[in-house]
C-alpha cells in the first residue's frame, strides 16, 4: 500500500509542472478575435406575379393565335379525308424504285418496308399531308402542308429520287 501512495505522489509532482509550465506559456498570450464584418442591408423588392402566366402552365408552351391564323382562312389540310397507306410513313422512309408508263400518265413504284405501292399524281405520301404534283423518270414531286409555330399551314416543296439499285456482289 504504500508503494502506490509512492506511485501517486509522483505522478501529482509531474502534474504540477504541466501545471507551471501552461501558466507560464499563457501569460504571454492574448486571445485576437476579429469583429463580425457590417451586415449590408439588401433592398426590398415586390414581386406581383397575379397577372402574370404561372412558369408550370401550359400556356407558355401553346404560341398566342393571331387574329386571321389557325382557324381562319388561308392553307388548311383536309383532316376529314380518308388516309392513304403511304402517309403512314415519314417521307424519308419512302424509297422511289422505278417508273410505269400507261400511255401518257406515268406512275411511280414506292416501296415502303417490304412492299411496292403504286403511287399517281394526286395521291397522298408521307407524314405531312403531301400530294403528289408531278412524276417524271428520276423523281416524284410533291407539295406538303406543314404547320409553323405560330399555328398557321404553310405549303413546302419536296420530292423522292429514283434510287439506283446496286449490283449484288457474290
Amino acid at each position: 500500500m504504500v508503494l502506490a501512495v509512492g506511485l501517486l505522489a509522483g505522478c501529482a509532482s509531474e502534474e504540477e509542472d504541466i501545471h507551471a509550465w501552461m501558466a507560464q506559456q499563457a501569460q504571454g498570450m492574448r486571445g485576437a478575435v476579429k469583429p463580425l464584418p457590417e451586415i449590408k442591408p439588401f433592398p426590398i423588392v415586390e414581386y406581383e406575379a397575379q397577372g402574370l402566366i404561372s412558369p408550370f402552365s401550359s400556356e407558355r408552351i401553346v404560341p398566342e393565335q393571331r387574329a386571321g391564323s389557325g382557324g381562319g382562312g388561308g392553307l388548311k389540310p383536309d383532316l376529314n379525308r380518308r388516309r392513304e397507306p403511304l402517309e403512314a410513313y415519314p417521307l424519308e422512309s419512302l424509297t422511289m424504285v422505278g417508273v410505269i408508263m400507261q400511255g401518257k400518265q406515268a406512275e411511280a413504284l414506292i416501296k415502303a418496308d417490304n412492299a411496292i405501292h403504286q403511287v399517281r399524281v394526286g395521291n397522298y405520301m408521307g407524314q405531312n399531308f403531301g400530294v403528289v404534283t408531278a412524276i417524271s423518270e428520276t423523281e416524284v414531286k410533291l407539295r406538303e402542308l406543314v404547320e409553323d409555330a405560330n399555328g398557321d399551314w404553310i405549303e413546302r416543296s419536296s420530292s423522292l429520287l429514283l434510287q439506283e439499285q446496286q449490283g449484288s456482289k457474290q
